[in-house]
């Protein structure tokens, strides 16, 4: 089993690896599906989302499936509701299945819901005035759907695995096709495009103190492609490390805990950056967070609160948008 352990550890390295042979190289606007990057999780996103090598019940379906193997309870239910910038609204959700106590695993469903607002579309029309015809609004949106799994192959390691179907809606398009003596005739076209993508993730829990490690690839899937030029979803390569310092302080860990947690990330059309996050948790009820991502133009730092009582956990964060308004987001999760 342990050989069998490493092998797998291993294979996830090389995974994770190989695709950074050319580090050096830029990258630019490599990927579409954007919105499949942004975290809504308020717990994680307040500890900057380093969320690979923690467990997080359902709500793991969005960092790394393998955590929520270690579910007590029969059913786990989270959702999480996020302001993005330029109005676009975020909703998500997740679910997860305990039978027989994780005998056979946990199971688990996951949503994810984008509305980028109203526009006005417009064609360039001589004909018109003002030079232009208007085509009336259109709403473009996004929406992604998953069925996950997870279970522990021995006391301290876990994988888990998503497979999710994902859409993307930009609308209908008015498009100009001939130039009369006195109109323009116009066509119209939609443009949407579906994929299904796949997550795989693991987490070793080394059994020295809580120090914990994860690895985790997000959103494998084949290319994409509205008109000419063809793209790939934003394939994500994570490995990451927690663990609770307040272990080497046995007469203060009742009652307090500092659970510390560090990500690399190698994303397929960013530079490599690190999510950095940490959790302070009072009498296992009020927990205060604060969190950092390296590398990034107009954010960095982020912050959060959370209260758990009787089964139920209630998570704000904050983060400053040096561009846009500042994020917000808001997540209850149920554990029963």
């Amino acid at each position: 089993m342990k050989k069998g352990i490493l092998l797998l550890l291993a294979l996830t390295v090389s995974l994770v690896v190989a695709p950074t042979g050319g580090l050096a190289e830029e990258k630019l606007a490599q990927t579409g599906f954007q919105f499949l990057s942004v975290g809504t999780n308020a717990r994680a996103t307040g500890m900057g989302e380093a969320f690979t090598a923690i467990e997080g019940g359902s709500s793991s379906l969005f960092y790394n499936p393998a955590g929520m193997s270690r579910q007590t309870g029969l059913l786990d239910f989270s959702f999480s509701q996020a302001d993005w910038i330029a109005d676009i609204k975020y909703m998500a959700g997740s679910l997860s299945f305990n039978p027989q106590h994780g005998r056979f695993g946990v199971i688990g469903v996951s949503f994810l819901t984008v509305d980028y607002g109203a526009f006005i579309g417009t064609i360039v029309d001589p004909f018109e005035p003002d030079g232009y015809q208007d085509t009336g609004t259109f709403s473009p949106g996004a929406f992604s759907f998953g069925i996950g799994y997870s279970n522990q192959l021995t006391d301290r390691f876990s994988v888990g695995g998503q497979i999710k179907y994902v859409r993307q809606d930009l609308g209908k398009m008015i498009r100009p096709i001939d130039r009369g003596e006195s109109s323009v005739a116009t066509d119209e076209k939609g443009y949407e495009q579906d994929v299904v993508a796949f997550d795989f993730g693991t987490l070793y829990n080394t059994g020295w103190k809580s120090f914990a490690f994860g690895m985790t690839v997000r959103n494998f899937a084949d290319k994409i492609r509205y008109e000419q030029e063809s793209f790939e979803l934003p394939l994500t390569f994570k490995i990451g490390f927690s663990i609770n310092v307040m272990d080497f302080w046995p007469q203060l860990r009742e009652n307090h805990s500092v659970l510390v947690a560090i990500d690399a990330v190698h994303p397929r059309s960013y530079p490599e950056y690190l999510n950095i996050g940490a959790e302070y948790k009072i009498m296992k009820i009020l927990a205060l967070r604060g969190g950092f991502v390296t590398g990034q133009d107009v954010y960095d730092y982020s912050m959060g609160v959370g209260i758990n009582a009787f089964g139920v956990s209630i998570d704000y964060s904050y983060m400053p948008f040096d561009v846009f308004d500042d994020i917000h987001r808001f997540s209850v999760q149920i554990n029963y």
